[in-house]
């Protein structure tokens, strides 16, 4: 939850810095005509949080234990992305931002009884295809607010290891985010704070490479699915 916690407190510092900011460029209008363009290009570093939710199923192991799966703690992660923006009227466009997120989840494992505790470290290097829909409220002086929903399909690329629970190498992703156009002299600066949902099971069911030690499928077995989460804080400039 700590890093959960200084992603928001870093949005809010962001963003509670702005009306400062726009009462001193009150009488300045910048870059008035940059929403005309048909097409905008930038690019974005940030960075993000993943989360996963365990669905159990109340397997017995043949010593009769169960076992639970957690994800107690969250860890940062970088990410970058290009942008591509189609603007469709005043009010809507657009945004396809291809990129690529580094993270990881530690998951602790622990049976029933509390004489067995296991971690294990799933790492990631995400290629991901963001493609939102994009809404502004009418532009203040040199602020204008803005919502996002969209899709996000992501591809995990990085090398799989023999861990006890290994997740799948591709996800699809509901999003939900708002963020500020700021603009700047010579460009715009956007904070943007992303909520992604994962639809679909990552668990890896079929473990052929635990063949020679069946006693690992335990964890597994215990699973009858997981789904993903992101918060994703990003500082586009467009």
């Amino acid at each position: 939850m700590k890093c959960l916690r200084l992603i928001l407190i870093i949005f809010v510092a962001a963003v509670g810095s702005i009306p400062s900011a726009a009462r001193l460029n009150d009488k300045v209008l910048n870059r008035p005509y940059a929403d005309m363009r048909r097409w905008h290009l930038g690019f974005s570093v940030g960075v993000h949080t993943e989360d996963l939710k365990f669905t159990h199923n109340g397997y017995v192991t043949e010593d009769g234990q169960t076992w639970f799966m957690e994800q107690p703690s969250f860890s940062p992660g970088f990410c970058v992305n290009g942008l591509f923006d189609l603007r469709l009227n005043n009010y809507f466009n657009v945004r396809f931002s291809p990129g690529m997120y580094f993270g990881n989840r530690e998951v602790t494992m622990v049976n029933t009884s509390g004489t067995e505790k296991e971690k294990v470290n799933l790492k990631s290097t995400f290629v991901v295809l963001p493609l939102d829909l994009k809404f502004s409220a009418v532009r203040l002086h040199n602020v204008r607010p803005y919502v996002t929903a969209g899709v996000m399909p992501t591809f995990d690329v990085a090398k799989k290891r023999r861990d006890p629970l290994q997740l799948t190498s591709s996800d699809l992703y509901l999003t939900v985010g708002f963020g500020l156009d700021i603009y700047l002299p010579y460009f715009k600066l956007i904070p943007e704070l992303k909520f992604c949902f994962g639809l679909s099971d990552v668990l890896k069911h079929d473990r052929p490479d635990l063949a020679d030690d069946p006693g690992m499928m335990k964890y597994t077995q215990s699973l009858k699915k997981a789904t993903s989460q992101m918060v994703v804080l990003t500082f586009y400039f467009e």
